[in-house]
């Protein structure tokens, strides 16, 4: 059983289930519930059979599960704007979107400091994709 509660995102835990490896699951738990802590006024979303969080009805971040990794984006212009600490972190990416291998750690702060940026780039924006 997780060690976090499985109601932070009620939304997402159709999306979790299908994620067989139950380590997996609970890397995205302990994911979501730190976010959640971090930042409890963002909203879940299911779009796209993607798991995503929004601000004002504005996207901010969004995830996806692989075999080998999980991936989280905040849009084309905040994966250009974090390039250089995503590469110091360890972790892949490509325009889109950066890639967490289920063997690496967390790096939180990161996650959390482009989460802030995307929040803060938006908070003026009213559609859900930035123009």
């Amino acid at each position: 059983m997780s060690e976090c509660k499985e109601d932070v995102y009620p939304e997402f835990q159709n999306w979790l289930s299908h994620i067989e490896n139950p380590d997996h699951r609970q890397m995205l738990e302990t994911l979501f519930h730190r976010i959640h802590d971090a930042f409890p006024f963002l909203k879940p979303k299911i779009a796209w059979n993607q798991p995503m969080l929004t601000d004002h009805e504005t996207f901010i971040i969004g995830f996806s599960a692989a075999k080998k990794h999980f991936a989280l984006t905040i849009e084309k212009d905040g994966m250009a704007h974090f390039q250089d600490p995503i590469k110091e972190a360890g972790y892949s990416q490509t325009v889109n979107l950066m890639r967490i291998e289920w063997t690496q750690q967390i790096d939180f702060p990161l996650i959390f400091r482009m989460i802030e940026w995307k929040i803060d780039e938006k908070k003026e924006i009213q559609t859900f994709w930035k123009p």
